[in-house]
């Protein structure tokens, strides 16, 4: 069997607040196989984004394993680490914040090929960031203007074309749509999945939009408080959830139709603190399903049919 492009083992990223340590992500493995996306779903806060950054080193993780096309690349630091981001990029959220606003269209393109040292010719640096921009289907004529002068899908473009710049395998999409008009928001999922194909892109895709997120991903991660609570194919998630909050999240998703009724599932109870967090399953305080053995011990992600997987006491691997 062919190995995944990417895999984490027992992933943990904490921070040291005032009142203890912040399971921001907590135990998380996944796999992703070259040139397949994975959907990382849940509501905010649960992790998806430190996640994202974690696997790419912006933040260090606390433990744990992270292998990249057969290496092992958690401890890289120096000019390791600088390589290995010529192969693994990030998409962000914000295409205005992101941006440096003192920086035109043609500056921002060519800054990652000029801190790599990748043409040393100016003109053939031209020539590259003409490319990067008709491939993300930017005109010519927005070249030596700035990002207040574009709008939000334009920006994101430049965004795009940024995190193409080094030709890398591997792309963290961290909700590059959430910030954009709908319409424009197709426009940019399209594109996202034509470069996949042009070029053979693997994918993280971080949403809350749960539509989205069955449209892009090949497989599709459910995160609660800082742990991923079911993992399966795109298609079997949502024919066959399994994981009570898993269940909760898709009876939320509206219908199209005006006059059929759905019966979404309400989750009653409070959230867990994710400071210092008693053993179990974190959403066993908001379950209707509890038992005692939720609350003793983590509950390790089950292998089950299909392909999917779940961390819960109601099934048995």
């Amino acid at each position: 069997m062919e190995l995944p492009l990417l895999k984490t083992v027992d992933l943990k990223k904490h921070f040291k607040v005032s009142s203890g340590m912040l399971h921001a992500v907590d135990g998380v493995n996944i796999e992703i196989q070259k040139g397949n996306t994975l959907g990382v779903v849940g509501e905010s806060g649960c992790g998806k984004s430190t996640l994202g950054r974690t696997i790419l080193q912006l933040t260090k993780p606390t433990s744990g394993k992270i292998f990249f096309d057969g290496r092992d690349v958690t401890n890289l630091s120096g000019k390791e680490l600088l390589n290995l981001r010529k192969e693994m990029q990030i998409i962000f959220q914000d295409p205005f914040s992101s941006l440096d606003p003192r920086r035109s269209v043609y500056e921002l393109i060519a800054e990652p090929l000029i801190r790599n040292h990748i043409f040393r010719n100016k003109s053939e640096r031209y020539e590259r960031v003409l490319e990067l921009m008709k491939t993300v289907g930017l005109a010519e004529r927005f070249i030596n203007i700035y990002p207040h002068e574009m709008d939000g899908g334009r920006r994101q473009r430049v965004g795009i074309a940024r995190a193409l710049a080094l030709k890398p395998k591997f792309i963290v999409c961290d909700e590059p749509v959430s910030a954009l008009d709908v319409s424009i928001q197709a426009q940019i999922i399209n594109l996202l999945m034509d470069l996949q194909e042009e070029m053979k892109l693997t994918y993280i895709f971080i949403t809350h939009d749960l539509s989205i997120v069955r449209h892009i991903s090949d497989e599709i991660a459910v995160m609660y408080l800082g742990q991923c609570v079911e993992r399966a194919p795109s298609k079997e998630l949502f024919a066959n959830p399994l994981h009570p909050y898993t269940k909760a999240l898709l009876s939320a998703i509206p219908l199209p139709k005006l006059r059929k009724k759905k019966d979404s599932l309400i989750i009653r109870g409070e959230v867990s603190d994710p400071i210092n967090p008693n053993p179990g399953c974190r959403f066993a305080s908001r379950c209707d399903y509890c038992k005692e053995e939720c609350k003793k011990t983590d509950i390790a992600l089950k292998r089950l049919e299909n392909g999917h997987y779940v961390a819960c006491c109601l099934y048995k691997s």
